[in-house]
């Protein structure tokens, strides 16, 4: 038995084939691709269509390779704050992305921006679906009356293999017209946006069934007709799942960006406004984050200009190596407690270069500036949700380089655990999605990585220029 489940990102989508005990049974992925839209300064949006049809791919490929495999269940976890449109006829027409910010030049003019973060949990930003709406409406009045309901990327998927229009808790909280306290849509919320309260779907908490695969995809995929689909959620809130975290332990997800999260189980306000409050999959429990903002894709867009060559596991032997700094980076896009977007950042050395150095110091730097963005986050979540415990989970593609996570430990002076499956957190926590669906037991994975923490003065000594280097330019 096993479950078919989609993850799709903000680069990148993944179908897996995966067992009830987590075992990776087959794997594609593909591109995601956005189209920019030159009526705004910073605008992208993607045709559901052409997702679609890449999905479906990768679907047909993956079940034809195994052919052996019965599908209990199909689910899926997708990137927060993308949402589909779609119209009355119900066609998915117009898809807007995490990365799209077509309704920053509004932002300023919206009123009462405390009670949205009272209620919301999230200080008004583009970033949300509530302003990209309002952004498309200013510009696109045409395209917006058009909309007759929206979802986010997850459920959208659900809608397509089922024809149920809903959107989980761990989503809803991204549109920032959801109140989270209540746990429903607010009126008031969408007056303030002028969004039409009557595009948002039902709600609805994840694991729970959104009925069976329709008939006609069951037969062009060679699904059994009693496959059901249940819901997933935003991928940051799957790969805590996937961790086995429990409630005040704290994980740091290393992906596109770099959430670094609790869970606690009471409604949380913070009046500083220094984290975000999600809902978590349960719809009753809540996620407290911090974020260094953008890091992992620093290191990848480093990795494939001047690394393409160099296998990961070379490339942290050499930066292990350094026992000098000769140049400090800052290109973290986020003083996430104080609400402030780093617009400034590069890499800073003593003129004339050294003539020792290299290019693996440069990646030393890049390692250590996300190192320092993250700690720093823990750090602040701490500040607001005090921590014990002696360790921090990890999970997320960022962790694949071992000399990262020492930095973390030793800056942190906090041991580092990362879960066997950390590459694939969120596919691991739709997995015991699906298992709390069937009542099956989910066990804790007992491999892991651990890293203890050292005496490093290099990493320390960096700390203190990077502060002062990230201070200065920006």
């Amino acid at each position: 038995m096993a479950y078919l489940i989609y993850d799709i990102g903000t680069g990148n989508s993944r179908v897996s084939i995966v067992s009830e005990q987590k075992e990776m049974i087959g794997l594609r992925t593909f591109e995601n691709r956005y189209y920019r839209d030159f009526r705004y300064k910073d605008a992208l949006y993607f045709k559901p269509e052409e997702m679609l049809l890449e999905v479906m791919r990768c679907t047909g490929e993956l079940l034809k390779a195994h052919p052996e495999v019965r599908i209990e269940a199909v689910t899926a976890t997708s990137a927060r704050e993308s949402i589909v449109l779609i119209d009355r006829e119900g066609h998915w027409f117009y898809g807007l992305p995490n990365i799209d910010n077509r309704g920053e030049e509004w932002m300023d003019a919206i009123p009462g921006k405390d009670e949205v973060y009272r209620k919301t949990g999230r200080w008004v930003s583009t970033v949300f679906s509530a302003g990209k709406l309002m952004g498309l409406k200013k510009r696109y009045p045409d395209i917006y009356t058009r909309i007759e309901g929206i979802t986010s990327l997850s459920g959208w998927i659900g809608y397509v293999f089922t024809g149920e229009l809903v959107m989980e808790y761990s989503q809803a909280c991204e549109t920032q017209l959801f109140d989270i306290g209540k746990r429903e849509w607010d009126e008031k919320l969408c007056a303030l946006f002028g969004i039409n309260p009557g595009i948002l779907p039902r709600v609805c908490a994840a694991s729970v069934s959104l009925g069976r695969v329709k008939g006609s995809l069951c037969e062009e995929l060679g699904l059994q007709k009693e496959t059901v689909f249940t819901a997933g959620g935003a991928d940051t809130q799957a790969a805590v799942y996937g961790t086995d975290a429990c409630e005040k332990e704290i994980v740091i997800v290393s992906g596109t960006t770099s959430p670094v999260v609790t869970i606690v189980p009471e409604r949380f306000y913070d009046a500083a406004k220094r984290c975000w409050v999600d809902c978590y999959l349960d719809g009753r429990s809540y996620q407290i984050e911090t974020n260094a903002g953008v890091s992992g894709m620093n290191y990848q867009i480093l990795k494939r200009i001047f690394f393409e060559d160099v296998d990961y596991s070379v490339l942290d032997q050499k930066m292990r190596e350094k026992s000098r700094i000769m140049c400090v980076a800052s290109l973290g896009t986020l003083i996430f407690s104080e609400n402030k977007t780093l617009k400034n950042g590069g890499f800073f050395m003593a003129a004339p270069l050294d003539e020792e150095m290299d290019r693996y110091d440069f990646a030393f730097a890049l390692a250590a500036d996300i190192a320092c963005g993250i700690v720093t986050q823990y750090h602040s979540l701490c500040g607001i949700i005090p921590c014990e415990r002696s360790y921090i989970l990890g999970c997320g593609g960022g962790f694949q380089s071992e000399m990262l996570c020492q930095l973390i430990a030793d800056l942190a002076q906090k041991t580092l655990i990362i879960r066997s499956s950390y590459r694939q957190a969120s596919v691991i926590g739709c997995v015991k999605l699906c298992n709390d669906y069937f009542g099956r037991k989910n066990d804790k994975s007992p491999e892991k990585r651990v890293y203890h923490p050292r005496e490093n003065r290099m990493i320390e000594e960096y700390f203190d220029r990077w502060t002062a280097v990230r201070t200065r330019i920006n």
